[in-house]
């Protein structure tokens, strides 16, 4: 039975001041790895995956030998699942998967494979399956160890705690805090608006109060991830001697995105609320709270209002899955793919518990079938395109790492309707340079050795850059489009050029050109070696060693072709329409 309020949250490595303070992960032995690679089932078949289908997905990848290009994990995504519970315990869909998921995890791993499943931290899956695991984290775990998964993705739709996708939009009550109108505590008054700061760039001076306290949903591309992505206020509040005292906030509640009803109140950094406020007739309907025992020291002291609950529930819940994980299977290696699509910043947080987390809502919602090869995007107003996923990625390189996880912006979409091969070049490219875990969400059976989409998905030199020992996601260092920092200013307009450069093991660097707009374009700009070092040279491993170079080999990662340069300037006059150009360069001493 569901409760009305979220856990309690009893350990201080899942509050939001250890996001900064404390980057370590939550349990010990998580191993440091690269971006996973395989194939999963969702882009391909929707809900309409099989037995049948996914087995002749792993005779694909056997015949097609990409084992050897490092795809290795098949995972099993929505619509696997029977509909219900049987007697509190999952069950494969009778009809899809009629062996089992025991069955076929040994035909997976049979192949020389790893096998992969999927859930959700909420009530119910995507597909509306009422299955979900909340509530049921220690009896599924011990199923996916019994059913010997290598790899799980867990998705947020139908959470309690949050407006998640499906779930009910008033539970953004748990999300937001009330409005905010005033505090009077030892003595003294002390205005919203006029005496506290705002922390943060999420909360809203309206009227005479403050509303919107909290932290932005990050499910759509409207909102950039680099800064403090959510709001506090913050009281000095003087006091004449130490003691007790009575704390009155003038609030008003909601449940709507911006304004919610649950507050928390921090004294000299010690919680002393947690909880929902009791409701208001309205939004606009402020009240005076119950009084709060409060101890304060003798001077000046730090009253923090705020909810950060979007992001400590959804860590909370996580972190719940990854512990019956490890209660169930000691230290069996699984891969922990974390899918709430962006929407609770988990740049700020996955590392913590997963190896990668979604940045983004869907890169596509117009998935295949068998037979239906499925509609992907080059551009889109919203998530759904190659390029609103690049352009969120490209800017997040400072949270992704060996010592983190990675930031995944969605399965390929190479092989689907609707992009031409051009883009689906850039697209490998991108995912490349960024570090993403490399997940192929195509129909397989339409590959074969030797032609164009087999080429491109075991470009040897691509992957080695998604794959490279250093583990250093790509900088933008230069863009046509007009902006502060290309490496930080978050850029939707496509019109543009983009450059990229990645760090790689032995003192070499990728350089990726990259065309976002759909018509050719010239570029003036030569990228020279001073501008190299000044953006990523304190991430080189040998900068000096580039620096100093007497010339430079530079490979073409398409044509193959490998050229010398001795000036230490690289360009590319120009790119077609989506196009791209990735150079590997070394130094030569």
């Amino acid at each position: 039975m569901i409760s009305d309020r979220p856990s309690v949250i009893d350990d201080n490595k899942l509050r939001f001041d250890s996001f900064i303070s404390d980057k370590k992960p939550l349990f010990d032995g998580r191993k440091r790895r690269l971006p996973a690679m395989g194939w999963n089932s969702w882009n391909a078949f929707g809900s309409g995956n099989t037995e049948e289908l996914t087995k002749a997905m792993v005779n694909k990848i056997k015949e097609l030998e990409l084992y050897k290009y490092g795809y290795e994990y098949i995972v099993l995504d929505d619509g696997c699942y029977r509909p219900e519970r049987v007697d509190g315990r999952l069950q494969s869909d009778p009809v899809k998967f009629p062996s089992g998921f025991k069955a076929m995890a040994d035909f997976v791993h049979g192949n020389g494979l790893k096998f992969g499943m999927y859930n959700d931290i909420g009530t119910k899956l995507c597909s509306g399956a009422e299955v979900g695991i909340y509530g049921y984290e220690k009896t599924d775990c011990e199923d996916y160890i019994r059913w010997d998964i290598d790899f799980i993705k867990v998705d947020n739709c139908y959470y309690m705690w949050d407006n998640a996708t499906f779930a009910a939009p008033e539970n953004a009550k748990y999300s937001y805090a009330p409005n905010i109108r005033s505090i009077e505590v030892a003595g003294g008054f002390y205005s919203a608006v006029k005496d506290a700061i705002i922390t943060g760039t999420r909360a809203e001076v309206k009227d005479d109060y403050v509303t919107f306290i909290g932290t932005f949903d990050g499910t759509g591309p409207e909102n950039s991830p680099t800064g403090l992505r959510s709001s506090e206020l913050i009281f000095d509040v003087l006091a004449p001697d130490a003691g007790e005292y009575d704390l009155i906030v003038t609030y008003a509640t909601g449940a709507e995105e911006g304004v919610g009803q649950w507050l928390q109140i921090a004294v000299n950094d010690e919680m002393i609320f947690d909880d929902l406020m009791a409701e208001t007739e309205s939004k606009d309907d402020f009240r005076s709270s119950e009084p709060f025992k409060v101890t304060l020291e003798s001077g000046v002291n730090t009253i923090r209002l705020m909810n950060h609950r979007r992001q400590e529930n959804t860590l909370h819940s996580y972190a719940e899955i990854k512990r019956e994980l490890i209660n169930a299977g000691g230290d069996r290696d699984i891969v922990f793919s974390i899918c709430e699509w962006g929407k609770t910043q988990p740049h700020d947080w996955g590392n913590k518990v997963g190896n990668s987390w979604r940045i983004l809502n869907d890169i596509t919602f117009q998935v295949g079938s068998d037979g239906d090869h499925g509609t992907a995007a080059w551009e889109s107003d919203y998530t759904t395109s190659i390029t609103s996923q690049y352009n969120k990625a490209v800017i997040m390189d400072e949270y992704a790492g060996l010592d983190f996880g990675w930031n995944d912006p969605d399965m390929l979409v190479i092989g689907m309707d609707g992009i031409d091969m051009t883009m689906n070049i850039s697209h490998m490219a991108m995912w490349c340079m960024l570090n993403s875990p490399l997940m192929l969400g195509l129909d397989l059976r339409r590959v074969s050795k030797g032609d164009e989409i087999f080429d491109l998905i075991t470009n040897e030199d691509l992957i080695a850059l998604d794959q490279d020992a250093l583990g250093i996601q790509a900088k933008r260092i230069f863009t046509t489009y007009e902006c502060d920092d290309p490496a930080l200013s978050y850029i939707r307009d496509n019109d543009r050029i983009d450059v990229l450069a990645k760090p790689l093991a032995g003192g070499d660097i990728a350089l990726g050109f990259f065309n976002l707009s759909t018509s050719e374009k010239t570029l003036d700009k030569k990228i020279d070696v001073d501008l190299i070092l000044q953006k990523i040279g304190f991430k080189m491993e040998d900068a000096a060693r580039f620096k100093d170079a007497s010339s430079y080999s530079v490979k073409d990662l398409f044509t193959k072709e490998t050229k010398s340069v001795d000036e230490k300037v690289f360009s590319v006059p120009a790119l077609p329409g989506c196009g791209c150009k990735v150079l590997r360069i070394t130094p030569v001493a």
